[in-house]
């Protein structure tokens, strides 16, 4: 069985379950060129595997989407030695296939944000990495695999439209989304897929349907705190689904990391400045993300 670090990007309630079921348990504060991560990383051991736990939106969900630190995020990962990254988040959902409780493991996103640092290298050189399959496909089938004969009700495939938020969708704006192909909504993917490829680690992401976001109207016979009960209802379903398939993957024998993956190289053919034009105490400082 592989013995490589894994990342797990989610929110405090799959990080609370999945903190309960590891050992050799620590927290560890990482600093980053790119400022701290939401808060420290939790390490541990699920079985045999080695586990790093990033909560994105920081303790009590203090952090909005927009205000992220992606970057530290990701960096802080990189640091700690992490070259594949399961992640997961809630979503609205855009199909009436896709049902509130549902899990879809998205391959196509479709990018709306706006405010967000989306690039390690500002500042360094002109650096273009492929994203035609935005996701690590590998990694995917991985999960793919793992899933099929699970008693959990997951989509093998969806387009995820990340929007800036943080007020959701109008009602234009989410039959527009459907228009345009999407099948979920959500704001917190990216950049994050974006600089997972930046810093050549494989990327897969878990989306966790809570709502029919707004395309579908309510049932208007419902109150508000009814609905609103019913979505935390959905998400705690989606998330204890989640946290099966996690749990199902991390225990498994497949091989999460691989370093002939092609997202491990994402960087070959990326950096397009001549060699000559890049600063050498830069590019140090950003060491970790070309190893």
């Amino acid at each position: 069985m592989a013995k490589e670090l894994v990342g797990i990007i989610g929110g405090t309630g799959l990080g609370d379950a999945l903190a309960g079921q590891l050992s050799a348990v620590e927290f560890r504060e990482v600093e980053t060129p790119f400022g701290k991560p939401s808060g420290p990383i939790l390490l541990g051991t699920l079985g045999t595997r080695p586990i790093a736990f990033l909560n994105r939106h920081g303790a009590g969900h203090k952090l909005s989407p927009s205000a992220g630190p992606y970057a530290a995020h990701l960096f802080a990962l990189k640091q700690l030695g992490v070259h594949a990254v399961i992640a997961s988040g809630a979503v609205g959902s855009l199909r009436d296939k896709i049902a509130p409780g549902h899990l879809v493991l998205v391959d196509q996103f479709i990018d709306k944000t706006f405010k967000r640092g989306n690039t390690f290298f500002a500042g360094f050189g002109a650096v273009h990495c492929e994203m035609a399959e935005p996701v690590c496909s590998r990694l995917r089938e991985t999960l793919v695999h793992v899933a099929t004969p699970l008693d959990v009700m997951t989509h093998l495939e969806g387009t995820y439209v990340c929007m800036e938020g943080p007020q959701f969708s109008t009602r234009a704006e989410s039959l527009m989304h459907r228009a345009w192909g999407g099948d979920l909504i959500g704001m917190t993917a990216l950049p994050e897929a974006k600089l997972a490829r930046e810093a050549q680690m494989c990327y897969a992401l878990v989306a966790l349907a809570s709502d029919y976001d707004c395309w579908r109207p309510h049932d208007k016979t419902k109150g508000k705190q009814t609905l609103l009960q019913e979505i935390l209802g959905n998400l705690k379903t989606a998330t204890d689904n989640c946290l099966t398939l996690i749990q199902a993957l991390l225990t498994s024998n497949e091989r999460l990391v691989d370093e002939n993956c092609p997202c491990r190289k994402s960087l070959e053919l990326a950096v397009w400045t001549n060699p000559s034009h890049l600063d050498p105490d830069e590019k140090e400082r950003l060491a970790a993300l070309f190893e």
